[in-house]
C-alpha cells in the first residue's frame, strides 16, 4: 500500500503546482527545464518535465501565458512562458484566496480542544 503521506503530498501539490508555476514567472520569462530545476529545489514540489509541458500547454490555451523561442546558449532555442495579464489576475486571485483556505484547512487540522477538569460537570445536580 501508497505511504500515506507520499499520497497527500502528491494530492496537494497537483492542487497548486499551477499557481507555483505561475509565480515562478511573476518577475520574467522561463523555460520549462528551467520551472522543473527550481520547483525541484523544495522536495514537496519536485516534479517532471512530462508534468510540466502539459500544464504549460494548458496554461498556454487558457491565456494565462504567452511564449516565445529565444536562442540558446548551447543547443536549440528554448520556448520562454510569460505571465499574460489573465494570468497575473489567475495568480493574484490564488494569491489572496491561499491563506484563507491555508487558515481553514489547519482549522480542521488542529486537535480539537479538551474540556478541563476543574469545571463543575453540569450534569451531577451541583
Amino acid at each position: 500500500m501508497a505511504d500515506p503521506l507520499t499520497k497527500a503530498a502528491s494530492q496537494l501539490r497537483k492542487g497548486v503546482l499551477e499557481y507555483c508555476v505561475l509565480a515562478l514567472m511573476r518577475d520574467g520569462p522561463r523555460y520549462g527545464v528551467e520551472l522543473v530545476e527550481e520547483l525541484s529545489a523544495v522536495a514537496v514540489m519536485t516534479t517532471s518535465q512530462g508534468t510540466i509541458y502539459p500544464l504549460l500547454s494548458r496554461l498556454r490555451r487558457d491565456r494565462l501565458v504567452d511564449t516565445e523561442l529565444r536562442e540558446s546558449p548551447s543547443g536549440p532555442p528554448r520556448r520562454y512562458y510569460t505571465l499574460t495579464p489573465e494570468g497575473r489576475t489567475a495568480l493574484a486571485d490564488f494569491t489572496a484566496s491561499w491563506p484563507l483556505f491555508r487558515d481553514a484547512v489547519d482549522h480542521f487540522l488542529a486537535p480539537a480542544p479538551r474540556p478541563s477538569h476543574d469545571t463543575e460537570n453540569p450534569h451531577d445536580g451541583t
